[in-house]
């Protein structure tokens, strides 16, 4: 994937993204499909964007039992997408399943990567901890989730960028970090909590990332695209 950031297409219906990405000429970049749009508008988006030489991560988050999930990635990976993803707490059998229904409905010989997401942006210790009553840090709740991924068949986790390094020292550099939260310099957190730059992301070990409002609802989405691009050049040394 010849660019590592993933715009978050966080739009209700097929309209108003196609008209967002044409006016900001934003064609052809890799965008990350959610729930919102997926559920009004279906596979159809995903043929839309595909026409357009879009990579896509289709983020749908899936957990269930594993039978259900391995139905369901064989579907979805005969959409073509590059990159989906489950919950980690789903466990190893889920995962592995997810995996095995994605290789079965791979097209052309090309399987989509797998992610797991280990703990949502929003959340906190303080969730971690007295809501979902796990007594360990986010740190390492984060990288035991990663080393379960791996050792289940998938490609990578969906991590804060906080994580990141730890993860890769865990779980090995080809293992993938794909990080959202992120935000631009001097723009909002909004009700993430767990938030960092591009140039600190890919410098604790981040390979890709996944960036909405900081660019969607900027004046200039477009020339924030390239800011982020440009901060994800910027090594910051320690």
């Amino acid at each position: 994937m010849e660019l590592p950031i993933f715009l978050a297409l966080d739009f209700p219906t097929w309209e108003e993204t196609n008209q967002f990405i044409n006016k900001n000429e934003l064609q052809g970049v890799p965008v990350k499909v959610g729930m919102e749009l997926f559920y009004r508008e279906g596979p159809k988006v995903i043929e839309r964007l595909k026409e357009n030489n879009h990579a896509i991560f289709l983020d749908l988050k899936l957990h269930d039992i594993p039978t259900t999930v391995k139905k369901a990635m064989r579907n979805i990976a005969q959409f073509g997408v590059d990159v989906t993803n489950i919950h980690a707490f789903g466990g190893s059998e889920m995962i592995a399943a997810a995996k095995e229904g994605l290789e079965q409905g791979a097209q052309n010989g090309i399987t989509p990567k797998l992610l797991a997401v280990t703990l949502l942006t929003s959340m906190d210790e303080h969730t971690l901890q007295h809501e979902i009553k796990m007594n360990d840090t986010i740190d390492n709740t984060v990288v035991r989730f990663a080393k379960l991924t791996k050792e289940s068949g998938g490609d990578g986790v969906v991590c804060s960028a906080y994580e990141a390094a730890a993860i890769k020292q865990s779980c090995g550099s080809d293992f993938l970090t794909v990080t959202p939260g992120i935000r631009l310099a001097n723009t909002n957190k909004d009700d993430q909590k767990r938030v960092a730059t591009p140039s600190f992301a890919k410098n604790n070990g981040a390979d890709m990332l996944v960036i909405g409002r900081s660019i969607t609802q900027a004046e200039y989405p477009n020339k924030m695209y390239q800011q982020a691009i440009e901060e994800w050049k910027t090594v910051v040394k320690s």
